[in-house]
Formats: structure tokens, C-alpha cells, sequence
């Protein structure tokens, strides 16, 4: 079976090559367990691509080779350039000037490597370097995952494997006599040594950890080599574990012969994930498959419970799931937390999640966390993180495995998102404006809800509902709406009516579908939530930046909403009050009433009437307060309730129009005049009133004959409000019975249809005559119908009209 293992790359040949090529073999010697010549290693492959950067200029080609099955193995690590006519210079003696910064690259290899060459093709120039391994242990578990299991070659009676526990700070605490058996030190010689003392540390994997920063871990695996009573160094393989929340470490060691008894298990579904990973990269799937792809293959490969694909917010300080698999349910928008931050740009592992951070612990479901960031010229673009239920499940040997995969995928996909950002991008404004469009002018509740679960069905949701939040605090569901609309009414069912939690601790109900709750805040207060049902298991970061945003477009118009409904109560009320509660019934007398405000949803607007009774007549009132507003309905306030109050103060007509005058000259506001027009009737014997009456500006009223005549009864005199020494007086005339009395304003002799006005050429007059024998409602009834019906255009002006008839006389029935 061929054993010999080949990772290649290329680069373009400019400054920034050889710190990429030494990356990439410290990723691969990490893959590939030779930790402890990683350094060696590395150094000799920056030397090589710099020559070939300087002295050749073209592209490079890096080839890491390791033959597990020659006696020993052999690393080979081979640069190619694109230059074959450059020669090198064969000289291995080290430059005279001892100052010199350049110049040293051959040497070291004639000083690290064990060979080293050079072969020319026509098109290309190979320089290579060869590193035996025989004196090294990591080359056994390199080729772990291509041989058989090896086959201890030290007799099982040499097996000693040491216990050793030191504190935090490194001192020794404890040392078996396993210990003393493999490295000769008892234990009263070296409790109360440091560590550092008895080993012989250096560096291992690509991220090198000092021996504090290792003593510090949860779990660690690795070669080190220890100092034995005798001087000698002792190459020991280490298995190190310290338990949560206690400060002692545990070291268990074995000679390296041993090293199987503490190495654990081969992983290959690890070594898998990067061809795995690169065959998905030469791919063309949508952006968020190959999120979820690559979700999928580092659960698998990882042996985790859950995988995840975080990718950095607009503003680059936060990472929010962009995909997902294994349990990975209802997680959702952004991780903001200490362990995921835009400056951390080496991988992490946590052997127990809850003692760093509960809130990520709680969100994440987990307990072990692996991670390792997506770097970007130098940026946190993202980060590939794994986790499980359990403490304690994960190793370093791990996140070697996931900073490979993040460098591998790093580049493509924040290319794939900066492409797929734009097309959401646009997606997300053409969503929003629809919605926002939709919305718009909308200040029902219940008619924003329908509208906002229909908006994210079935384009984001399979189902959603709406709760609203009144503001006494209660909380209702105000709608849901299904995919298939059959569900609607066993959905409806499924949910909380009225929730008896905040909506953030409800428990949804256990279905097909993920549920997901987002709030419905603007300016500090909650107006309830929207709540959704989706088939897939993790939400986009995209999807709930938009969700986000839709949400605060909701509330924004519920909150409108909310104020429109408030003020329209408000206005409602206080309009009401400035129109009689009922009007008073008088006897031998009908009345009607046609009031008809130009504002859309507005119950009183600057006109206004009044019929009362005052001891044993009856008075009227119609009056037109010129301008709108509240200002306007002020003006109307006053006038309506000082005509009552002084006639109920036995003032005559004329009295009444001088005190209003006087109350609306004091009020000093400019402009604020009235038109009115009051009376008083008094019943007769013989049937029929004894009408008295004043006009202040106001269209005179009209009185109809039985037999069809009309004739205006009233002088108009002047306005309300415009002239502190005006004088009033009053006409009288006799209602008899079947006569009709019609008091309108000027939104009904005035209604216009291009430049001809209803009362042109005596209209109204002409239309009260044909009004004979009907009664009061009836007239009042034709003439809003003459109204509204003389031009296409709604009237632009209040319409009031007052209908008063005289009964006929009973006629006696002879017997």
C-alpha cells in the first residue's frame, strides 16, 4: 500500500508568498503530527520561497511530501519557480560578514536538513530539503491514518506510566513511583520543583502554547522531552487534564515507545474534511447551500453535536449564525460575546463552556467549544465552531483540523458573501419597500397584523403569528397565518390565546417546524411580537437582519397606530361635546338635522347647531365658525354653550348676540368671527309658533308655504367677532301649521361645481318649493341629497341644515 502522503499549494511570487508558505506548512505538519519539526521546517521553507521570490520573480509551487514507510521516514518539502535559467550558487560556507541579513539561505539548509537539491526541467527550477524523522516519534501517528495500528516495539514490562500533579504556577505537588521508575527522580527530590525544571519544553503545533499557557488548558496531547536523574533527556509522550474549577494539573507519561497507551483514537473523518472542503469549493452552489455544506462536513468530521458558520455583522465587532447542522435548533441571530471577538485570530478550545460564559452556553446548548476564526487579510471575517453537549469532548489536535478548513475556506466565502450581500442587499430594500408601502397610511391593529404575517409567509416563514401588546401591558394574538390556509384555524388552536409569560419565555408548541420570536420594539416599548415557523433548523444572519428590520417597521406603525387611535378618541369626545347630546322634542313641532363635517373621520368640524327648551318656548341655534382646527373648534365651544347658558338666563336674541360678541372680541384672536343665526319659538293656541329671530352673517333661512311659495324670513346684520359697537335685533314671524322652516349654512348654498354655486339664481329656494307636504326629515333628507349630488367632487365645506315644521291641526271627527 503507497503511504507516501502529498499536500501542495501555489502562490503568486510577491512579498506576501513566503508568509503564506509558512502557514501552510505549519498547517500541514499539524495534520500531519510533526509538531517537533514544525519549526525546522518552517524556517527552511521561508528561506527556499524568498530566493525564489527574489531571484526568480514567477509563480511558486509548494510541495510538503512525507514517506512513512522509508527507513526512517522522511519529510521532503519542495519549491518550484518558473525560472530555470536563474542558477543557484552551490556554496554552502556562510557569508564572511557575520552583519549580513541575507545571503544565509543554503547554509541553514546544509545546518536543519539532511539533504537538500536542486533539479532543473526546462520550464521550472525544484529546490528541495529532506528531514529524516528517525529520532522523532510524531512520524508513527502521522502515518496513523494509512497503516495498520502500530504494534508496541518496547516489551510491555518497560511500561511505566508516571502520574504527575503540579499546581497551576507549575510546582510539583505529586509524583508516583511510575514516575520515578521512567525518569529516576523520587518524590521527595522533586515535590516543590517548578515543572520547567524537569522538562525540556518547546513549542508544539502551529500556534505554539508555553509550558504555563499548556498547564493552564483543560486538555492536552503531545511529545515533550523530560530531564531523568541522570542528565540525560527522556522524549515522553504527555497526556495533560485539568479539571474544571480545580487549579492542580494532571500529568500522565510514558516513555514515546509507549506513547500508544495514551494517544487517542485516529480521527479519520478529520483528515477527510479538506478534500472534502476543497472538492465542495470547485463547486457552483448558492451561497447559503454552501454554508450548510460546510456546516455539515466539520459536524461530521468533528464528532460534534452541532457545527456552526458564523460570519461578522456590517459592523464587524459581532458574528451571527449564517448556517448550521446537528442540534442546532431555534439558534439564531448574533453571538455577541467575549469568546468570539474580532481581534481573537487564533483557534480556540474550551473544555467547558458554562465557567466562561453562561449566556453563550445557554444560547449554544453546550458545553466543549472549538473554534477557529476566518481570516481576511488579517480581518475576523467569521468563525467555524463546533460544540458539544458534554464537557471535556474536544482536544487541540481539533482546532489544528478546523484552522485548516477556515483557511481553506476563508477566501471563498467572503467573496461568495460580499456577491450574495449584494444581491440581499438589493433583495432586502425591494422587501422592505413593499412592506413599508403596504403599511403605509394603515392605523388599524388587527389590519397591520394580517398584513405583517402575510408579508412573511411563505417567502420567509412556513407559518407566523402576531401578538399585539396593548398598553396596559396585556398581551393577545391578533393573528396567524399559514402557508396552507386549511392550518389557520389549528394553528390558531396550537398557540397561546393570551400568554400567561413574557412572549421571550414562551414555550411554543413541539412541531415540524422551528419557532423563532422576534419583538415588535420602537422607542423603549414592546408592542408585542411576531412569531414564525420555518422548516429549516438554523435562521440565515441576513434573513434576521431583515426580520430585525421589518419588526421595527411594524412596530413603528403600530405605534402610529396607537397615537392615531388615542387623538382620534381624544378628538372624538371632545368633538362630541361641542354637538347637543339629544335634541329636545317640542310639541306640535317636527325637527330634523343634517350634519356633515368636510374632514374624513371627523365627527364635528366648524359648524354646529343646537335646539334646547327654556322654560315653555324652544330655542335654536346654527352657526358657521370661520377657519378649522382646534382653534376653530374653541370658537365653536364657547359659542355653542354661551347661546344655551344665556337663554337659560332668559336673554332675548338680541341680548345673546351682544354678550357673544363681546366674548369673542375679549378672546383676541384675530380673524375669529361667527356666523349665527338663533331663535326662539314660542307654540300658538291655535297651532303653529311664534317664531323670533336674528342673523349675525349667516345665509338667511327660508320658510315654505303649503302652497309652494318660499320666502326668506331674516336680514342677515354683521358677523360675531368683528366690531366691538354693533347692535343686534330680532324679526318675527308666525310658523304656521304644514310650514317649514329650513336653517343651513354656507356649505350648502355655496356647494360648487366648477364656478356655478347651488344657491345660483335662487337654487335652494327653488328646491325647498318642491318640498311641499313632505316631512321635516323627508326636506332635510332631499336637500343632503341636493347636496351631495349637485357636483362629482365631495363638498370641501362642512354641511349643516336645520328642518323645524309646524304640525298641521288635528281636524275634529264629528260622532
Amino acid at each position: 500500500m503507497d503511504t507516501t502522503r502529498v499536500s501542495s499549494t501555489a502562490f503568486e511570487g510577491t512579498p506576501h508568498a513566503p508568509a503564506h508558505a509558512r502557514r501552510f506548512v505549519r498547517q500541514v505538519l499539524g495534520e500531519w503530527r510533526l509538531s517537533h519539526v514544525a519549526e525546522d521546517a518552517v524556517l527552511l521553507t521561508s528561506e527556499l520561497v524568498t530566493n525564489a521570490v527574489v531571484h526568480a520573480g514567477t509563480g511558486i509551487e509548494l510541495t510538503c511530501r512525507l514517506d512513512v514507510e522509508a527507513t526512517p521516514a522522511k519529510l521532503e518539502i519542495e519549491v518550484d519557480d518558473h525560472h530555470p535559467t536563474r542558477t543557484i550558487a552551490t556554496d554552502e560556507t556562510p557569508p564572511a560578514d557575520t552583519m549580513r541579513t541575507s545571503g544565509r539561505g543554503l547554509a541553514l539548509a546544509g545546518l536543519l536538513a539532511d539533504a537538500w537539491g536542486v533539479t532543473y526541467t526546462r520550464n521550472a527550477k525544484r529546490v528541495w530539503v529532506r528531514m529524516e524523522l528517525g529520532d522523532g516519534c510524531d512520524h508513527q501517528e502521522a502515518a496513523g491514518a494509512l497503516l495498520p495500528a502500530p504494534v508496541p516495539v518496547a516489551p510491555v514490562e518497560s511500561l511505566h506510566v508516571g502520574v504527575i500533579v503540579c499546581d497551576r504556577d507549575g510546582i510539583v505537588q505529586s509524583w508516583n513511583s511510575e514516575a520515578e521508575k521512567l525518569l529516576g527522580w523520587r518524590a521527595e527530590q522533586v515535590v516543590g520543583m517548578k515543572l520547567e525544571e524537569l522538562v525540556a519544553w518547546r513549542g508544539h503545533g502551529p500556534y505554539a502554547l508555553t509550558l504555563t499557557d499548556t498547564l493552564g488548558l483543560g486538555r492536552w496531547r503531545g511529545e515533550a522531552r523530560m530531564r531523568h536523574h541522570d542528565g540525560r533527556l527522556v522524549a515522553v509522550y504527555v497526556s495533560h487534564l485539568r479539571a474544571r474549577g480545580q487549579r492542580s494539573a494532571i500529568w500522565m507519561v510514558v516513555s514515546c515507545d509507549h506513547r500508544y497507551v495514551l494517544t487517542p483514537p485516529p480521527a479519520p473523518m478529520r483528515r477527510e474534511a479538506g478534500r472534502r472542503i476543497k472538492e465542495l469549493l470547485d463547486r457552483d452552489m448558492p451561497f447559503a447551500e454552501l454554508l450548510d455544506t460546510i456546516a455539515q462536513i466539520v459536524q461530521v468530521s468533528s464528532g460534534g453535536d452541532a457545527a456552526y458558520v458564523l460570519l461578522a455583522t456590517e459592523g464587524g465587532t459581532r458574528f451571527g449564525v449564517a448556517a448550521g447542522a446537528g442540534a442546532t435548533a431555534g439558534l439564531v441571530g448574533v453571538l455577541a460575546t467575549g469568546v468570539f471577538a474580532a481581534d481573537r485570530k487564533a483557534p480556540m478550545m474550551l473544555d467547558d463552556l458554562l465557567a466562561e460564559d453562561v449566556e453563550l452556553a445557554e444560547q449554544l446548548r453546550a458545553r466543549s467549544l472549538a473554534c477557529a476564526p476566518l481570516l481576511v487579510a488579517g480581518e475576523v471575517t467569521g468563525y467555524i465552531v463546533v460544540t458539544a453537549a458534554q464537557p471535556g469532548r474536544f482536544d487541540q489536535e481539533l482546532t489544528v483540523s478546523l484552522q485548516h478548513i477556515a483557511g481553506q475556506v476563508a477566501v471563498p466565502v467572503q467573496r461568495e458573501r460580499l456577491a450574495e450581500h449584494d444581491r440581499a442587499h438589493r433583495g432586502r430594500l425591494s422587501f422592505l419597500a413593499e412592506a413599508g408601502e403596504l403599511l403605509a397610511g394603515v392605523h388599524d391593529e388587527e389590519l397591520i397584523a394580517a398584513l405583517t404575517a402575510q408579508l412573511v409567509v411563505p417567502k420567509i416563514a412556513t407559518w407566523a403569528a402576531v401578538y399585539l401588546t396593548d398598553l396596559a401591558g396585556m398581551t393577545r394574538l391578533a393573528h396567524v397565518w399559514h402557508s396552507e390556509e386549511r392550518h389557520n384555524a389549528d394553528l390558531r388552536k396550537s398557540l397561546p390565546a393570551i400568554p400567561r409569560t413574557s412572549l421571550d419565555e414562551v414555550s411554543w408548541p413541539v412541531g415540524p417546524e422551528t419557532v423563532l420570536s422576534f419583538p415588535l420594539l420602537t422607542q423603549g416599548r414592546s408592542h408585542g411580537a411576531l412569531v414564525i415557523g420555518r422548516a429549516e433548523p438554523t435562521l440565515p444572519l441576513e434573513l434576521a437582519d431583515l426580520l430585525a428590520d421589518l419588526c421595527r417597521l411594524v412596530a413603528l406603525n403600530l405605534h402610529t397606530a396607537m397615537l392615531y387611535a388615542r387623538q382620534a378618541t381624544t378628538s372624538r369626545v371632545l368633538q362630541r361635546s361641542l354637538l347637543p347630546m339629544r335634541v329636545a322634542p317640542m310639541p306640535g313641532l317636527e325637527s330634523a338635522v343634517v350634519y356633515e363635517p368636510a374632514e374624513e373621520g371627523a365627527d364635528v368640524g366648524g359648524d354646529f347647531y343646537d335646539l334646547f327648551t327654556v322654560a315653555d318656548h324652544w330655542c335654536f341655534a346654527l352657526g358657521d365658525v370661520c377657519g378649522s382646527g382646534p382653534e376653530a373648534a374653541a370658537v365653536t365651544g364657547l359659542a355653542r354653550h354661551a347661546v344655551r347658558l344665556l337663554a337659560k338666563e332668559h336673554y332675548t336674541v338680541a341680548d345673546i348676540f351682544d354678550r357673544l360678541n363681546q366674548a369673542l372680541l375679549e378672546e383676541g384672536e384675530d380673524g375669529r368671527f361667527l356666523s349665527l343665526l338663533c331663535g326662539e319659538l314660542t307654540p300658538l293656541p291655535q297651532g303653529g309658533a311664534l317664531c323670533t329671530i336674528a342673523s349675525a352673517g349667516h345665509p338667511p333661512p327660508l320658510l315654505l308655504r303649503p302652497d309652494g311659495t318660499v320666502e326668506t324670513v331674516a336680514t342677515p346684520q354683521l358677523l360675531l367677532g368683528i366690531e366691538a359697537d354693533a347692535r343686534f335685533y330680532v324679526e318675527t314671524f308666525e310658523l304656521a301649521p304644514e310650514e317649514v322652516l329650513l336653517c343651513v349654512t354656507d356649505g350648502v348654498t355655496e356647494r360648487r361645481d366648477g364656478d356655478r354655486l347651488l344657491d345660483d339664481g335662487d337654487g335652494l329656494a327653488r328646491l325647498l318649493s318642491g318640498c311641499t307636504g313632505l316631512s321635516a326629515h323627508a326636506v332635510a333628507e332631499r336637500m343632503r341629497h341636493a347636496v351631495e349630488t349637485f357636483a362629482a367632487e365631495p363638498s370641501q365645506d362642512d354641511v349643516a341644515l336645520l328642518v323645524i315644521k309646524a304640525a298641521g291641526v288635528p281636524r275634529q271627527v264629528r260622532t
